[in-house]
């Protein structure tokens, strides 16, 4: 079994113009594909695998520490916890819409995994990000 042992953020930008009214459209779409957490005694990671796996784990952390404090409207988002929740800012808050897949295992033998997983996403399903706006500006025809 390899792991990529990476978090994946692909974003793309698309600002388009509307040629009758002039109108300026700006969108922004943001795809990310996490790193699973890794029990590093399960996986008896060592050298530079366990420094990317303890990377991985404390990103996952930070995320969830932002979904935590969303949650519960905190007047402070810890975004800066990490570069992955650092550069994932504009797409939690504001006037963003989010979607997230999360896979799990159905092998008995991953079951904390499974587990945790679902806490996971069941901690990032209760944030309420508010409505989304078109980010639609006039302009000169």
């Amino acid at each position: 079994f390899n792991s990529s042992r990476s978090h994946l953020l692909m974003r793309i930008t698309i600002d388009g113009r509307d040629h009758v009214t002039g109108s300026m459209v700006h969108g922004t779409l943001t795809l990310v594909d996490l790193a699973g957490s890794e029990r590093v005694g399960k996986t008896e990671a060592q050298g530079q695998t366990l420094v990317e796996a303890a990377a991985i784990n404390k990103s996952l952390t930070s995320l969830g520490l932002v979904f935590t404090s969303l949650r519960q409207n905190a007047l402070h988002i810890p975004y800066r916890n990490s570069k992955l929740t650092h550069l994932l800012q504009p797409s939690l808050g504001g006037d963003a819409k989010a979607a997230m897949f999360i896979n799990v295992s159905p092998d008995p033998k991953n079951l904390s995994e499974t587990i945790s997983t679902l806490q996971f996403g069941s901690n990032a399903r209760q944030v309420q990000l508010g409505k989304a706006s078109k980010n639609v500006s006039s302009g000169a025809k």
